[in-house]
Formats: C-alpha cells, structure tokens, sequence
C-alpha cells in the first residue's frame, strides 16, 4: 500500500499540520473476487469522490499502463496514531471529569468519527455522556453538551460575516445547548436563529 500512503499523509497534514508525533498505518482490504483484471503495468490510486483517506474508506485503483483499461475500488483502513486522551479506569456515564481520570497515549484518531481530544485542560469538570473503558479514547461526541443559558435570559447576539462582526443584545427564546441552534428575540423585536456558543452567547454566521 506504498502508492496510497501519500494519499493519507495528505489527510493526516490537514487535520494535524506539520505535528511530528502523528504515524499514518494503511490496512488494505481485499478486492472483489468476482473481477477478473487483465495484468498491468502501472496501478494508479486516486480518491473517489466523497471519500477521504481516514478511518474505513474506499480507494480507487485504475490501470494506466496495460493492454486493458479498468478502474475499480478497495476497500482500505487508514489509522491515524497520536498522543490524546484516554480513561485511567473504567468511567461511568455521568462522572465529572478530573485529572485523575484521564492520561495521554498513543490512540487511533480516525477510529471514530467523532474527534479524540487531547488538551486535559478544555474537559476539566465536564461530565461523560457515556461510560469509558480502561484506555478507551476521549472524544468530543462522550461529552455532554454544555448548557449556556436558560430560554428568557438576556444574551450577546454576534453577528459574524466575511470580514466583519456585529454584536447586540437578545433574549433567549430556548435554552442554550453548546453548539445547536437557538431563536433570539432581538431588541428590535425580530427573532433570529443562531449557535449558543459560550457563556450567553449566541453567534449568527451570514
């Protein structure tokens, strides 16, 4: 799988940058034994359309050099290695999270679709969503989700657009879960939807 490594080189730089501690491991499948391929002499493998080199994923191989063109798909595994945490011990579903639950190590990042986390500092007193096992990675989907503000209190609305920023003051109309939508009343009386972003914040991106 030496010609699909830069493939996830290439993911792996996008989501990490230059971080030297990331190793990129390449698990090929196995194609469908029902095709019958004529010999080639050179293989070329490309990404499909709406696929990544991250996690089960599929690569396109295609004949460029041989007396037959084809182009089929495999099935790959792409394992991302780096530092992140992980639980110390079994964690049950609403533990509020310290330091002596968590360590660092080495985890598969595009294991799971949801991102691993590596920074202790952010979860400190945040609370599991589901229960971990020893070694388990930490990822931000077995996080609870933080509530800002209740509906009827007074937020920041901010107004965010290509260069530029607009704040002003609102009224919750629903309660302010980290990241979902929520309808303000504005002080002119219009009602917008924004993100709850933060301590009686909402953000509205144009």
């Amino acid at each position: 799988m030496a010609e699909i490594a830069p493939l996830a080189q290439s993911a792996t730089q996008a989501a990490f940058g230059g971080r030297s501690a990331v190793r990129v491991e390449v698990v090929p499948g196995t194609l469908d034994p029902r095709l019958n391929l004529a010999p080639c002499n050179k293989v070329q493998p490309y990404l499909p359309a709406g696929h990544r080199a991250w996690g089960r994923t599929r690569v396109g191989l295609r004949c460029v050099d041989g007396p037959v063109a084809w182009n089929v798909s495999m099935p790959i595994t792409v394992k991302v290695f780096a530092p992140a945490l992980v639980a110390r011990q079994a964690l049950s579903a609403g533990t509020v999270l310290g330091p002596e639950h968590l360590e660092t190590a080495e985890v598969d990042w595009a294991a799971a679709e949801s991102t691993a986390l590596a920074d202790a500092a952010p979860v400190a007193g945040r609370t599991l969503a589901r229960p971990l096992a020893p070694g388990q990675a930490l990822r931000e989907s077995d996080l609870r989700k933080r509530q800002w503000f209740d509906a009827g209190d007074p937020v920041r609305l901010v107004v965010v657009g290509n260069g530029f920023s607009i704040s002003g003051e609102g009224v919750a109309l629903s309660p302010g879960l980290e990241g979902q939508l929520v309808r303000v009343r504005t002080e002119g009386g219009k009602v917008v939807s924004g993100k709850a972003a933060g301590d009686r914040r909402v953000e509205v991106q144009l």
